[in-house]
């Protein structure tokens, strides 16, 4: 947990036994709190000790902002619920029934990792009860003690996908759409970054225009699910902005290849190589087939889905 700042505080959630890969956030303001984003099942005694490390008893939440409804993000949500009696979850419209009711987001998860992997990775999923679920269409606003927590419809990556604006630390709670960003690649350059195109909701020109929402708000700082707090943000969201297109130009010219996967995902490979060692990043031809490989496939899974469903 990092220390906090503007009353934030960085929770490792510990998904996919990976440190420093998945990040949920405590928000704290006049002794009232605020989770945003919350891990899996087993993440839940880490959001409780970020609770109790600020002193605070678990009836002093009043949310908890779900950025998706992906189950790295809200995968624990049920599980936490119970355990604040105070809390009701925000989520956007079009995530709320499968809070209250988790069985089609088991059944697909399921079908993508198989039963054992899913009981390994999220055990079993507890509903929400819908009167504790508070459905939040753009524009809505969450109020934390007095501090105004808005909430952003930014499809793109999901089409069920808010980013939250804190205008307390001019920061940006990114979910997914502003791209993945591990500390392990970071060099004297700053922050290294990508976008995360992981199926089955990817679309590159909602992508964008939800970056470019983000980019005029003129952030000091986005806190990204993976992971962490960065600053540079123009940089970065310029840098996203350029990948997109890469990533769909790649994606274009893969298309009726029979082995489009494979090709598609050596090209992608080869374009986030290619940027970590101009990044600076030592051993990039090594590391980044390493660190990226899941989120390498996820995205031309992702990619492969947008180009199929556009084709009909």
């Amino acid at each position: 947990m990092d220390s906090p700042s503007h009353g934030i505080t960085t929770i490792d959630t510990g998904y996919g036994d990976r440190p420093r890969f998945c990040a949920a956030y405590l928000l704290v303001q006049d002794g009232r709190a605020a989770f945003i984003d919350c891990g899996s099942n087993d993440s839940v005694p880490r959001m409780l000790a970020a609770l109790e490390a600020q002193g605070l008893a678990r009836d002093a939440v009043d949310w908890l902002i779900l950025t998706h409804v992906h189950l790295d993000h809200a995968g624990g949500a049920g599980a936490l619920m119970r355990e604040l009696p105070n809390a009701r979850l925000v989520v956007h419209p079009r995530g709320a029934p499968h809070m209250v009711d988790p069985s089609k987001l088991v059944a697909g998860a399921t079908a993508v990792y198989g039963e054992a992997a899913f009981a390994r990775h999220y055990g079993t999923l507890l509903p929400v009860p819908s009167e504790r679920v508070v459905e939040a269409a753009d524009g809505h606003v969450v109020e934390l003690a007095g501090r105004p927590l808005l909430c952003v419809d930014t499809p793109g990556h999901a089409r069920h996908h808010i980013a939250v604006w804190d205008a307390a630390s001019r920061g940006w709670f990114s979910g997914d759409i502003f791209g993945l960003s591990y500390r392990e690649f970071d060099t004297a350059q700053g922050a290294f970054i990508v976008p995360t195109t992981s199926p089955v909701q990817f679309d590159p020109g909602e992508m964008l225009a939800s970056l470019r929402r983000m980019l005029a708000a003129e952030p000091a700082a986005v806190y990204l699910t993976h992971y962490g707090r960065v600053d540079e943000v123009q940089r970065l969201g310029a840098d996203l902005l350029e990948q997109v297109d890469a990533m769909v130009a790649l994606a274009r010219e893969c298309d009726g290849d029979p082995a489009r996967h494979a090709r598609l995902v050596a090209a992608l490979t080869a374009l986030y190589v290619e940027r970590a060692r101009r990044h600076g990043v030592a051993g990039a031809q090594v590391r980044v087939p390493e660190l990226l490989a899941m989120d390498i496939e996820l995205n031309a899974q992702g990619l492969e889905v947008w180009l199929d469903r556009a084709k009909r």
